[in-house]
């Protein structure tokens, strides 16, 4: 691939998962909400804020580790990339989760940095995925389920 093409969707990728164009960035969407509100129900909707942004930790970190680890072991679906329905965390959890998005996030756009890295090609250990196709499935994931956060987060009368 030509270099100036490949920078330029590696540009392009990076914006997808670190900038919000079209829509509120999950770090915007997960920002200044009271801790006793991330564990706190919806009535009919069967997660908090936090298990959402649990979800994403980790699915994200599921992708990420594929994509570097032949030996990687993903969680088994579904059970296996939700938290327990009744779990609820404190403030360290919470933080830490962000956290761990972030640092997840910044692995994988140093993945998506590295020129030894091809975006098109297969996994070597997959059944076709390339860099390309897991940097689109962890924008489109975090984007959905920030929305579902922003709907929590309204529903709790803490959003504008």
């Amino acid at each position: 691939m030509d270099q100036n093409i490949r920078e330029g969707i590696v540009k392009e990728l990076v914006a997808l998962l670190t900038q919000g164009n079209a829509h509120v960035t999950f770090t915007d969407a997960c920002a200044n909400i009271p801790v006793a509100l991330v564990n706190k129900r919806v009535p009919e909707l069967p997660y908090t804020v936090w298990q959402l942004a649990e979800h994403i930790r980790i699915a994200q970190w599921d992708i990420v580790e594929f994509c570097i680890s032949a030996e990687h072991h993903s969680p088994a679906w579904p059970a296996g990339y939700w938290p327990a329905p009744e779990t609820a965390v404190n403030e360290a959890a919470w933080h830490s989760t962000l956290a761990q998005i972030a640092a997840d996030r910044d692995r994988f756009v140093a993945l998506l940095h590295d020129p030894n890295q091809e975006l098109l090609a297969p996994l070597p250990h997959g059944t076709g995925q390339t860099l390309l196709r897991e940097a689109l499935l962890i924008g489109d994931h975090t984007a959905y389920h920030t929305g579902q956060i922003i709907l929590v987060r309204r529903l709790l009368h803490n959003w504008e």
